[in-house]
């Protein structure tokens, strides 16, 4: 069984681990189970997602993460359409250094960047946002060049409160660009559809595991799959009390305990 695992409030909350998580999964690795962990921030590289993953004692290797950049990358190389010769991004080091790993040439949204004829356009979060690499990246865009978002998460929690998020740079490079972009993340199912390619099994058959309501349980959707939404993130009871019915997800878990049962159950019975 393909578990696809969303991070933050699932496997933990900030840099807290979610009591018994770490502990489930394991079991579910010894019993044969294939575990991706997916995550719709694209700023942090994988081996950073290791680092963290293996310091909670979960079973992790670094193929097994699956970030909003690597899927990009993912799909950049792989995907549909002409391969880009040179993508220009508005991101952070994670996303850059996740395209060069499928041996992309990475250009800066500067003058230098623009003269190197990007095919491509890839935006996430950046923290070195200015309007002149605004600007530059629209031009490419509105030059021609492949507009992709990492995801159009507008808003991320961060100790002092909520920050713009990826969606935010998205959104102001739609506006300058002109057109929409192709977009990865949750609630895409592009995200999800990168990890069960890599476990090399039909996304329909896998189980998705977490918290948003709005864009894991979403995404598990897209991709025909069977969810399990925990409650230990953002989506509350009175969250799913009043969401239509075709946006539930295949069963609830409060807690770890909950959550061990579901995927037994599920084990046992045909995807």
């Amino acid at each position: 069984m393909l578990l696809i695992v969303d991070l933050d409030g699932v496997v933990y909350r900030g840099s807290v681990p979610v009591a018994g998580v770490a502990e489930v999964l394991r079991r579910r690795a010894a019993l044969g189970d294939t575990i991706v962990y997916v995550t719709n921030n694209s700023s942090r590289h994988r081996g950073d997602y290791l680092t963290t993953l293996a310091a909670m004692d979960l079973p992790v290797a670094e193929e097994r993460i699956v970030t909003a950049g690597r899927a990009t990358a993912l799909r950049l190389a792989d995907g549909t359409g002409p391969r880009p010769r040179a993508v220009m991004v508005v991101g952070g080091p994670g996303l850059r250094r996740e395209l060069r790993d499928r041996g992309f040439r990475v250009v800066a949204p500067t003058r230098h960047g623009l003269a190197a004829r990007p095919e491509a356009v890839v935006v996430g979060i950046d923290r070195r946002l200015s309007y002149g690499r605004l600007a530059i990246a629209a031009r490419a865009i509105r030059e021609g060049a492949r507009f992709v978002a990492t995801n159009r998460d507008p808003v991320f929690p961060a100790p002092e409160g909520l920050l713009p998020g990826a969606g935010a740079v998205v959104a102001a490079l739609e506006v300058a660009g002109g057109r929409a972009p192709e977009v990865i993340g949750k609630p895409e199912p592009g995200l999800f559809e990168s990890a069960a390619r890599l476990a090399g099994v039909a996304p329909s058959s896998a189980v998705v595991i977490g918290d948003g309501l709005s864009t894991d349980i979403a995404a598990a959707h897209r991709i025909g799959a069977r969810s399990i939404l925990m409650l230990t993130g953002v989506t509350t009871p009175a969250d799913l009390d009043v969401a239509p019915p075709e946006r539930h997800p295949t069963a609830v878990a409060a807690d770890a305990v909950e959550l061990a049962a579901l995927l037994e159950r599920f084990a046992a019975e045909p995807a």
